[in-house]
This record gives C-alpha cells, structure tokens and sequence, in this order.
C-alpha cells in the first residue's frame, strides 16, 4: 500500500497512543520574537483569530506569513492571509512576507533568508509555529531541521466540530492526521525534517 492508500486506514490504539503522545503535541506558550504563520487554504480566519489573539496579549514582535498562489486562487496564501492579520489589527510592518512556498520544507526555506535580512537570523531566539492541527509537530520539525539554534513552541488550529481528542471518530479528522502522521520517518530518513523536541 502506498501512503495515500493507507490515510483511509483505521489506527489501532497503540498506534493512536503513539500519535497522540508524540504528533499531536502542546507546548507551552510564553512571549516569542517571531510568530511564524505556514500558508494555508484551510481555516484562514481562525488562523489569524489566533495569530491577533496571540498579538494582542503580547506573545510575539514580528510575525512573517509563508505561503505561495495555489491552484484556483490568483493571490499568494501570504496575501490573503496577511491582508486578514492587519484587518485584525496587527500592524503592517511588523508581518514580513514570503510569497513562493508550496510546501512545509518551501515555507522554511525561503522564509529563512528573509527573516535573516529583516531581522537578522541571530537577533532571534524563539519562534511560535502556527498552522493545521493535522500537520502538528512536524511543522517545528521542519523548522528544526534548518534552524536548530532557535527555541520552538507549537500551536495549531483547526475548525473541526469533532474535539481534538476523538479525531480517530471523525473520517475527515482521522484521514488528514494520518496522511501526515505518515509523513514523519521518510521526511526524516530523507532530511526533510529532524527530531523535535529533542531528548
């Protein structure tokens, strides 16, 4: 079976276990220099409900938004997204923008240059990921594979009725975190991704 195939698969409980401890992961919040938002089509409202949330209560200082035009739309998934975050009342110039990304690895990698000449890549010392619920951990795994000196925190979203904990009960919620689930070891016996957290 390929991986495709095997996302309509039902897990076993050792193996929801396994994702629930190890891919469907909270971690602790506190103020960070950077709110890193991955490019979605999905949830851009409650994406960016949470990204101003997160402004308002001073939990970052700049933010960038990473996401390429996707089939269908002929904006990038950073302007639309954007656009939202200043109607929502974050400023402007505090969002740097990274308009070709069309994968998790993409967002990473071209955002990491503009970051780098905006605020310099030293400068700073944590980040907050932002993005699907599904997708979870492996958002600061990619992170960590190409900038390892920076503190991650993770936070994700989704508007799914069904609660987080019962998504082995919801076929949509089911499939989509499997599908990335299995994503996890190949990403990282290819290099795509590393080990995160650490130890």
């Amino acid at each position: 079976m390929t991986v495709m195939d095997r996302s309509s698969r039902l897990p076993t409980a050792d193996e929801i276990a396994e994702i629930n401890r190890n891919h469907l992961i909270d971690t602790p919040l506190a103020p960070a220099d950077l709110l890193f938002i991955f490019g979605t089509r999905e949830d851009v409202v409650l994406r960016v409900e949470i990204a101003a949330r997160l402004w308002r209560e001073g939990y970052f200082r700049w933010s960038i938004v990473s996401g390429g035009v996707t089939p269908g739309s002929e904006q990038s998934e950073c302007t639309i997204i954007k656009a939202a975050m200043i109607a929502a009342g974050i400023p402007a110039d505090r969002i740097l923008e990274e308009h070709g990304a069309m994968n998790t690895g993409e967002n990473v990698i071209l955002s990491l240059p503009i970051i780098d000449a905006a605020l310099g890549l030293r400068n700073v010392r944590s980040v907050i990921c932002l993005g699907n619920t599904w997708t979870a951990r492996r958002y600061p795994m990619t992170l960590h594979r190409h900038w390892p000196e920076v503190e991650k925190m993770l936070i994700t979203v989704d508007s799914f009725a069904t609660p987080r904990a019962l998504w082995p009960t919801d076929p949509e919620f089911r499939r989509r975190i499997l599908h990335e689930w299995d994503k996890i070891e190949p990403y990282k016996a290819k290099g795509f991704i590393a080990e995160w957290p650490e130890g």
